[in-house]
């Protein structure tokens, strides 16, 4: 049996005590509620817990007082630390460090599956994209090997209907980032065209100019902007394809058509079978709107007297109509644009006349000069050849100039980079962008048959839309002033939508005015 002066932990003695402790506390209460029964005595408890006494209330303000009484003797170690708590600090901080240390981003994103990866790729801006392969060679690696599912997941999803309906993609195997960059490029030009012309409409035929007035006028030049960049759109598919198809039938028949007799264009007719009915009309209301714009553009700003012009500085007249057919039909409209966006007309002006020069006249040849020696003594001359030359820098070009012989070199190390090069320059971006600049050869044969400024697309749409009897007369073609309500009305711009765009597509489709800010191919 166990002592009396003991009481074990958990023991049955332990827990006997626990219950005549809680039963003693139980009797004063049955005593106070029965006072006819016996006086009930406790035993007293020899177990008592570990607590401390506590201190009384009035105690407590007095220790206070004595304690702020109380001045500190100064000494050094109050300020100096302890090793104890230099030793508490650092364990402290390297906790803290090891708590804040974690995985970076890029080998978490780089640790995913591919499937995974290309996923949130792919639902980037396309800018970002094109970035993101600037990167490192990895980045550039992952996107160039995976441009179809991104390429793919863009078409399907941010691409507009009418886009794909005047681009086709010929085969699953040519959808690339060239083919997407390509259509986004055309996007880009249209719609900032598309804000330049609503701009010069808004001021000059509506006269909306203050502020007031123009925040009057937002709903109806929002609507202006949204319905002319897909007429936009499908005037650069019109210049492009004409140019291509140009060339081809000069090539082909051996001259052009400025040598055939003919009532309609026959490559205008080819290119204008390719629209729809409500396409071809609503293209043909407004392409004089477009090229009055762009003449406009290039013209002096005071329509006065030589004499206020040449105040003004605005020395030279307006360009010919051939400056205007061959921005058109040889720059197209990110030609017409690259004018329109020069700010002053002198400049402008500068700008169009050294380029139309630079199309016509072929570049001169530039001679070196002869170095002379001092009284006709020359310097000797180097007896390595061009040729040597060459193949020293394409030597050097190759090993990126990194001393050694190619033989000192690891397998691995050329192998490495002859197929990173490859993988960089022989990408799908390499192509080019679209409607880019012409050789000389082809500029040769091409400049000396283009149409006249008033034979270009409005007589041959004028017949096409007849012989489709899209209208029955032609003054139920609408011009001028009928074009610019057409463009500012309200309703039926659900249905415009739903044709241009397709029936659910997204709002990535539709442009917003910060897009013309980005071109994502330059």
């Amino acid at each position: 049996m166990d002592p009396p002066h003991i009481t074990e932990f958990a023991s049955r003695r332990y827990f006997d005590k626990l219950k005549q402790l809680s039963e003693s506390k139980e009797q004063p209460q049955d005593a106070v509620a029965n006072p006819h029964d016996g006086p009930v005595v406790a035993e007293p408890s020899t177990f008592i817990l570990p607590i401390g006494r506590a201190k009384s209330i009035d105690q407590v303000p007095h220790d206070i007082q004595k304690s702020e009484k109380r001045r500190p003797n100064f000494s050094f170690r109050t300020i100096l630390p302890s090793r104890a708590s230099v030793d508490h600090d650092s364990r402290r901080l390297s906790t803290d460090s090891t708590k804040k240390r974690s995985t970076p981003f890029d080998q978490l994103f780089l640790a995913l599956p591919n499937e995974l990866k290309i996923q949130i790729v792919a639902s980037l801006p396309l800018s970002d994209i094109l970035n993101l392969r600037l990167a490192s060679r990895s980045w550039h690696a992952m996107i160039t090997v995976n441009e179809f599912p991104i390429a793919r997941y863009h078409l399907q999803n941010h691409v507009p209907v009418y886009a794909k309906r005047l681009y086709p993609a010929p085969d699953p195997s040519s959808i690339r980032l060239h083919y997407l960059c390509g259509i986004w490029h055309r996007l880009h030009v249209a719609s900032k065209l598309s804000y330049l012309i609503c701009e010069r409409v808004t001021k000059e035929i509506f006269l909306r100019t203050t502020p007031a007035q123009r925040l009057e006028f937002e709903p109806q030049y929002e609507r202006m902007r949204r319905r002319l960049i897909p007429l936009l759109f499908t005037i650069f598919h019109f210049f492009e394809t004409y140019r291509t198809l140009h060339i081809e039938y000069i090539k082909e028949h051996g001259y052009g058509l400025s040598r055939v007799p003919y009532t309609i264009n026959p490559i205008e007719a080819k290119i204008m079978s390719m629209y729809d009915d409500q396409t071809l009309l609503r293209v043909h209301q407004v392409f004089p709107l477009v090229v009055s714009s762009f003449c406009r553009r290039l013209r002096p700003p005071s329509y006065v007297g030589r004499i206020e012009r040449s105040l003004r500085g605005y020395l030279k007249d307006r360009p010919p109509d051939e400056v205007y057919v061959t921005a058109m039909c040889v720059g197209g409209l990110r030609q017409v644009e690259r004018f329109w966006e020069i700010k002053g007309y002198n400049l402008r002006r500068g700008a169009v006349d050294s380029w139309f020069n630079s199309v016509m006249k072929e570049p001169a040849e530039t001679v070196m000069k002869t170095r002379r020696g001092f009284m006709g003594l020359n310097r000797k001359k180097s007896n390595a050849s061009e040729a040597d030359f060459t193949k020293f820098g394409e030597a050097y070009a190759g090993g990126r100039g990194r001393q050694g012989s190619e033989a000192g070199r690891r397998g691995s190390d050329v192998s490495m980079i002859s197929s990173w090069e490859s993988l960089v320059f022989h990408s799908s971006l390499a192509d080019g962008m679209p409607m880019g600049e012409l050789s000389r050869e082809q500029l040769k044969i091409l400049l000396p048959d283009l149409p006249t400024l008033q034979q270009l697309w409005l007589p041959t749409a004028e017949a096409v839309i007849l012989d489709r009897n899209i209208v029955e007369r032609p003054q139920d073609i609408k011009r001028n002033a009928q074009v610019m309500l057409e463009l500012i009305r309200e309703d039926g711009a659900a249905e415009e939508d739903e044709w241009w765009y397709g029936h659910s597509a997204p709002d990535s489709a539709r442009p917003p005015l910060e897009a013309i800010e980005e071109d994502p191919i330059e």
